[in-house]
């Protein structure tokens, strides 16, 4: 679900166990008391299924403090999948996440016009957090009434979203002004027992929270897919230099599966299996499908429970539980 670590402290202590319910979002419902009774300001939240390499918390704090230009506010580590069972989910995830994700992730953090930030592990200061809200609105802009208490700002206003993890990526960019850093770590995320239909359902539940963050970006989504840019390329150049539309389909894959094996092979430290190219072409293959089923709905189910997203990526349970 999540932990929170308090960035300099020498021991970890007692695990906190016990959710405190401030929304919709169990991983914030679950750090809340790990956020109230954190010794120090800079905190460390890293999923259960995450490994790092030794010095990772070192070189994140260092990141985070030492900039003497823009003021760093989040430090973030690229996820990539370990995949320890043999499950076709599984290895559809994998194949996802270590290349197509890792690929987008890298070149959107690189350019930096945006923020782009999943929450495998996130390193950042609570006193930030505790300035903003999730409105996307500069806090010198933000209009806070002198006749209630200032509720609704810190983690716990977070709670109402399904991608918290993006959305405080975001606060703090928009809200406050600061920048992230991508650090050289990687998080390796565990995965384990997933079916082709877990797989599936994961994908469209992700697309149709971003579909209420980000609608223009979800919609052109399918024309940054290997599939639907050989059919668009593979036609022009047949009308336009009369290329045969094999010959533009073979090497357009292979120039493809090229760059994606060299991304994987990159930030994984590691050769590749057989299984995984199927996998990466099983991948490439559903993506367009999986769009369409997600972009015509608004109802996803998290961990059991249905809900019904809503602006922004904020989330209520669904009206058909609720009966």
């Amino acid at each position: 679900m999540g932990t929170a670590f308090s960035g300099y402290r020498k021991q970890l202590g007692t695990p906190l166990l016990g959710a405190e319910v401030v929304g919709v979002n169990p991983k914030v419902n679950n750090l809340v008391r790990p956020f109230q009774q954190a010794k120090y300001d800079i905190v460390w939240v890293v999923d259960s299924g995450i490994m790092v390499a030794p010095g990772t918390l070192a070189r994140s704090v260092e990141s985070l403090t030492s900039s003497k230009t823009l003021r760093v506010g989040l430090v973030h580590h690229v996820p990539f999948a370990v995949v320890n069972k043999a499950k076709v989910g599984s290895q559809l995830e994998a194949a996802f996440l270590n290349t197509n994700h890792a690929k987008m992730y890298i070149a959107i953090n690189t350019v930096g016009v945006e923020s782009c930030v999943v929450g495998k592990s996130n390193l950042y200061r609570r006193s930030d957090l505790e300035l903003v809200n999730g409105c996307l609105v500069p806090a010198q802009s933000q209009i806070r009434s002198l006749h209630e208490p200032a509720v609704g700002y810190g983690l716990a206003a977070f709670g109402r979203f399904l991608a918290e993890d993006n959305m405080i990526g975001s606060a703090l960019w928009h809200e406050l002004g600061l920048r992230h850093d991508l650090s050289c770590d990687v998080a390796r995320n565990i995965i384990g027992d997933m079916s082709f239909f877990d797989y599936a359902w994961r994908r469209v539940r992700w697309i149709r929270v971003r579909k209420h963050m980000a609608l223009a970006a979800t919609l052109v989504e399918p024309c940054t897919e290997s599939v639907a840019l050989c059919v668009l390329g593979s036609l022009s150049c047949r009308t336009l230099f009369g290329v045969p539309l094999w010959v533009f389909t073979f090497f357009h894959f292979l120039l493809w599966l090229s760059v994606d094996l060299d991304v994987c092979t990159s930030i994984g430290g590691q050769g590749l299996k057989l299984s995984f190219i199927f996998a990466w072409l099983g991948r490439e293959i559903l993506a367009f499908p999986i769009w369409l089923i997600a972009i015509a709905g608004n109802e996803v189910t998290w961990r059991g429970e249905k809900y019904r997203v809503l602006r922004n990526g904020e989330a209520s349970p669904s009206a058909t539980q609720e009966q």
